[in-house]
């Protein structure tokens, strides 16, 4: 029977309970793809199949390797892997580097609803901060992981022993963005906050020394051409939110070091409303008003009758729930 990789024992030991191209790809977006320097044990693998399925693996064993290795079976051309708090949606299929033989697999079962970020991941797998960089969704990666590229609990939980190694099979089914990519719009209104924007994509807000607007305020700093926000199913963001008296960030996704996924009716209404009929890709900043944010009873951090800036990334959008 096989044994499947369970989502949730990601962060820490994997449990076990639940159900190639050799030269750098560049894209317009600038992400190089580039592989591993010594191809010797990755070239022992064969990899092979369709990759909406566990793949059919085999491997010259026992594959040993001074530092992990990792090569493109399948080049995907989507959205590319960028850093460690991006989310994405992948299968893994993972197999005994001195035997060949399959130890777990994630269910292959086409469901997008599994997601995590990369650094939920490299808790068990660090050699997948490497061997993912600048992949792309729609792409199929192998990679032999030894070293400091398994973590040694996890290997132990797998029975791999010490100074063993790991063929990970890795199909990249979702990836989201990892910041805005629309291209930059022009804004128009008064006294509005205005936004910088660190390389990787973190928003910086300065709020004006004038009074905040009594209605809601939604400007377009960015324009993506990807999915609508409907509002049907969950949308994925990340976000920086300021209050406006006191120009101090009181919640940000950035700082808490993942994107955040949500329904439009689960947050203010102020927060929703902006977001809804925007695209994935967009970057929204929006003003909001107390009565369409937290009131007069305010929450945590925030005063009552305070008035919110928000600049949201929209990056992409969940599968609804199974």
């Amino acid at each position: 029977m096989r044994k499947f990789l369970a989502p949730v024992t990601v962060a820490g030991i994997l449990g076990l309970a639940l159900v190639g191209c050799s030269s750098p790809a560049v894209n317009d977006d600038g992400c190089e793809r580039t592989l591993s320097a010594s191809q010797e044990a990755i070239d022992l693998v064969t990899v092979e199949g369709d990759t909406d399925d566990v793949p059919d693996v085999e491997a010259y064993t026992p594959i040993m390797a001074s530092e992990s290795e990792w090569t493109d079976i399948v080049e995907g051309d989507g959205t590319a892997v960028r850093g460690l708090d991006q989310a994405m949606v992948i299968d893994v299929a993972l197999y005994n580097g001195a035997t060949g033989e399959q130890i777990a697999t994630t269910p292959y079962d086409g469901s997008l609803t599994s997601v995590l970020t990369l650094s939920q991941w490299t808790q068990s797998f660090p050699g997948f901060e490497d061997a993912l960089a600048c992949a792309r969704e729609g792409g199929r990666v192998a990679t032999v992981l030894t070293g400091d590229g398994l973590n040694a609990e996890a290997a132990d939980g797998f029975g791999i022993g010490e100074g063993g190694s790991a063929i990970a099979v890795v199909d990249l089914r979702k990836v989201y963005l990892d910041k805005a990519d629309g291209g930059d719009q022009f804004v128009a209104g008064h006294n509005l906050p205005t936004v910088v924007r660190a390389p990787d994509g973190r928003p910086g807000i300065i709020v004006p020394e004038a009074q905040p607007p009594a209605n809601l305020q939604v400007q377009v700093l960015k324009k993506g051409d990807g999915e609508v926000v409907t509002g049907d199913a969950p949308v994925r963001v990340h976000y920086t939110g300021v209050l406006w008296d006191e120009g101090t960030v009181f919640d940000s996704s950035w700082e808490n070091g993942a994107p955040v996924a949500f329904e439009l009716d689960a947050v203010v209404e102020g927060f929703g409303a902006a977001l809804e009929g925007q695209t994935v890709g967009s970057q929204i900043l929006a003003v909001i008003p107390p009565d369409l944010g937290y009131g007069d009873q305010g929450s945590g951090s925030v005063p009552a009758g305070s008035t919110l800036v928000f600049v949201v990334d929209i990056l992409g959008i969940d599968a609804p729930a199974e």
